[in-house]
């Protein structure tokens, strides 16, 4: 399911299916989208930032048209322990790639993956990244 921001309205609250993991994809070219996301990272439990959240950052191929302040995408990790992963989604391998990446991690936040826990993959995410 897509969201273009948060809250999720809540008179479909009855009708929609467990959430096991929520990507915030940022638009290196767009300050708004990181304006969106800070505003809507507000309205997450805290509890889902144990390993179910992570920052996507798209467009990293064109960093000549940046507007997006990197630090700030980087705090975002940093204050809401969470992983930030980059891709260029317009480079249709990168498309695929990415997307099996982020299955691969909704599998485990979803517990579909024996002996590997989402708050644990989230700290060797957080951990690799800081290396």
């Amino acid at each position: 399911h897509l969201a273009t921001s948060l809250p999720l309205p809540s008179e479909r609250d009855h009708l929609r299916p467990r959430i096991d993991l929520i990507v915030f994809m940022i638009d290196i070219k767009s300050k708004y989208s990181l304006k969106n996301i800070e505003a809507s990272v507000h309205h997450v439990d805290a509890n889902f930032f144990l390993g179910k959240v992570c920052f996507l950052v798209t467009g990293v191929g064109r960093v000549n048209y940046c507007s997006v302040d990197m630090n700030a995408v980087w705090k975002l990790g940093e204050v809401y322990c969470s992983p930030v992963l980059f891709c260029e989604l317009e480079l249709e391998g990168v498309q695929v790639a990415t997307a099996q990446r982020l299955l691969r991690v909704l599998q485990i936040c979803a517990g579909h993956v024996p002996g590997v826990s989402s708050l644990t993959f989230g700290s060797l995410m957080r951990r690799s990244a800081d290396d």
